[in-house]
């Protein structure tokens, strides 16, 4: 299937021979509106820039003019990706200023300048759409790809982007079993993990071969992270396939092997010299500074309607603070101009929203796709014999549910906001279902007491609480990561409410690395983390619907493992859950749209049956800030996990700054 070859909206193509015959940029915006007939003479995607507008920042005209770079025409690609603004044709300059929470907090990049994928998703995250691939073809049985970049792309510092560099990054680095810091990531494997053959046709031309077929890999090409390329010409000299000296490169350098040499050299965000597609360069590296900087890329080969040069806005500013209150406070102080992560939760908007006009900014919507604020997950696969029996039993998680108040947690924990909710898709996706949304929510301490007796434990000690088979009482901590406050302040509420039905509970709260240390050992007892992937997520990332992913699937990482061929900390899970498995394999394998939804609504359903974790309350009333000179952000943003990294699918190349 060819991908649609526009970005939001009715997009139109602009040659790199269009440009060059121009001559100027009057005549070329006049090549331009001839182009986009069709519109009654209505500009497209809100105001249109003069015929005198420049199509390239001043910042860069003025290197050009120095000799310091070639011409815009010989910087694009033949056919440049258009994007569709918004609101509006933007204007050249500026600084957008925002935030990440210690040098750790890599992500926040990721979302909002690395975002360039070889897929993307549409802005409503329904479709992928071309991007660095011109265009992903698949023959009729899905296990041929054929993958066309885009002609005359240029990596950032001026080099072209080749079929070389995709097969370098594959071949040479990826499948590289001495370099073990990646991996062949899912989207070019089979459901049985077996990695697709990658291949140069010609210099523009990729083609990927599966031994069964893919029937996600578009989608999984449009998530963030996913595979792209890496610059051959630059890493190479990192590589001991291509330099013998390599080893001694690297001890020059003060690097243990190659391998830490080529890490540093390939890091995006800590190697300056490293070239990239993004639409901006890091000239201030993340380390031990106090803030990372990205300037333009003189060489993006996006433009807008009027064939200007993306990004409107000059550079992109993150500080490096060590605390959410720093960041909070810098919002309300309105510096920071457009901002969705660590303090836009529900405990700051009271504050933010009295402050929206002294700081200059508002709130826009943002629908997560988040879909439970905590997921409690008993540990299924638990070392030890007797609680492994007790949260194996449905009944006693039934139980455990009934006895959560959960709209007392939604008024004292998540300021009114949100509703009981079971680990299941939101309202707003296609997998919606309110049997699996709302079972087991109501409030009903007298429910609870009848399930968790008839799943056998009826029997009590002195004090109250119930007995275990082997006569101890049933005692387990829930781990919790210290950085989210409402999950403590939800335990210590559910603690109480477990303990009126003769459930003793204890919360431990701890470092999120130690956390995610013990899950991978199995030794937690029970844990909470969001409940992800409630929108399209889901069938992309099935973690919370079964057993699929060996760091998060909380409720029974050995059965994870054994799902992804992990030997370590491995067990075959029951068969409810092995059937579960094989549907997902089938629907990978399968390229039928509405047959990979039917596939889908059956692992669903087996959710519902098996009951695997609790659910608490669906997160509603999100929001992101921006601020009121900050233009082109959607009045509404969806965020996902790495699937659909916002607000990267919303095109921030396109975002400008007005001056008032």
């Amino acid at each position: 299937m060819k991908p649609r070859e526009r970005v939001a909206g009715a997009g139109l193509e602009i040659s790199r021979r269009q440009l060059l015959q121009a001559g100027g940029a009057t005549i070329l915006v006049t090549a331009v509106a001839a182009c986009s007939g069709g519109d009654d003479g209505e500009p497209r995607g809100g105001m249109s820039a003069p015929s005198d507008q420049p199509l390239e920042a001043p910042m860069l005209s003025e290197r050009v003019t120095a000799g310091e770079l070639p011409p815009l025409a010989e910087r694009l690609p033949e056919r440049p990706l258009v994007v569709e603004p918004v609101e509006q044709i933007g204007v050249y300059g500026g600084q957008w200023r925002t935030a990440i929470l210690g040098a750790a907090d890599s992500a926040w990049l990721d979302r909002t300048i690395g975002y360039d994928q070889l897929m993307r998703w549409d802005m409503d995250f329904t479709v992928p759409q071309p991007n660095v691939a011109e265009s992903v073809e698949a023959t009729d049985d899905g296990r041929r790809f054929t993958v066309t970049l885009r002609a005359g792309m240029k990596w950032s510092d001026g080099a072209p982007l080749t079929a070389d560099d995709v097969v370098f990054w594959y071949n040479d680095v990826l499948l590289n079993e001495s370099y073990p810091t990646i991996v062949v990531p899912t989207e070019l494997t089979t459901a049985d993990g077996t990695p697709a053959v990658v291949s140069k046709a010609d210099q523009y031309t990729v083609v990927m071969e599966f031994a069964a077929p893919n029937g996600l890999l578009e989608q999984y090409l449009a998530s963030g992270g996913s595979f792209v390329a890496g610059p051959r010409h630059y890493l190479e000299q990192f590589h001991p396939t291509y330099n013998p000296d390599v080893a001694q490169l690297a001890a020059d350098e003060g690097h243990a092997d190659w391998v830490a040499l080529f890490d540093a050299k390939a890091d995006v965000w800590g190697n300056p010299e490293r070239p990239v597609l993004t639409p901006w360069v890091v000239v201030q590296p993340l380390g031990d500074g106090q803030r990372v900087m990205a300037e333009r890329n003189p060489y993006y080969w996006k433009v807008d309607p009027d064939g200007r040069q993306l990004p409107y806005i000059d550079r992109v500013v993150f500080d490096i603070v060590n605390d959410e209150q720093t960041i909070l406070l810098r919002a309300t102080n309105g510096e920071l101009d457009m901002h969705m992560r660590h303090i836009n939760n529900l405990t700051n908007k009271p504050v933010l929203a009295q402050n929206r006009e002294t700081g200059g900014y508002d709130f826009h919507d943002l629908v997560r796709s988040t879909m439970n604020q905590m997921m409690i997950s008993l540990n299924l696969t638990h070392k030890d014999p007797a609680l492994r029996e007790v949260f194996q039993s449905k009944d006693f998680r039934i139980g455990l549910s009934h006895a959560i108040d959960r709209e007392e947690l939604i008024a004292a924990v998540y300021q009114d906001q949100g509703e009981p909710w079971q680990i299941a898709p939101r309202k707003e996706a296609e997998f919606y279902d309110e049997e699996l949304a709302k079972q087991y929510t109501e409030y009903d301490p007298d429910e609870a007491n009848r399930r968790l007796d008839r799943a056998g434990y009826s029997q009590r000690d002195g004090d109250g609480f119930r007995l275990r088979p082997d006569g101890e009482r049933i005692r387990f901590s829930v781990e919790v990561s210290n950085h989210e406050p409402a999950w403590i302040d939800s335990l210590e509420l559910i603690k109480v409410y477990w303990a009126e039905v003769g459930i003793d509970m204890r919360t431990e709260s701890e470092d999120r690395s130690l956390l995610l240390t013990r899950k991978e050992a199995n030794e937690h007892d029970a844990a909470v983390w969001f409940g992800s992937a409630g929108l399209k997520d889901a069938m992309l990332d099935p973690r919370c619907y079964f057993p699929s992913n060996n760091i998060f699937s909380d409720y029974a990482i050995p059965w994870a493992n054994w799902f992804v061929g992990k030997a370590e900390v491995s067990e075959e899970p029951p068969e409810p859950v092995k059937e579960q498995m094989s549907l997902y394999r089938d629907l990978i394998e399968s390229i039928d749209r509405d047959r990979q939804t039917e596939i889908f609504r059956e692992i669903l359903r087996i959710a519902k049956e098996e009951f695997y974790a609790i659910g608490t309350v669906l997160p509603v009333g999100d929001y992101c800030i921006v601020k009121n000179t900050f233009k082109n952000v959607p009045s509404s943003l969806i965020e996902t996990g790495t699937q659909y990294p916002s607000p990267g699918p919303t095109n921030p190349e396109q975002y400008f700054i007005a001056d008032s």
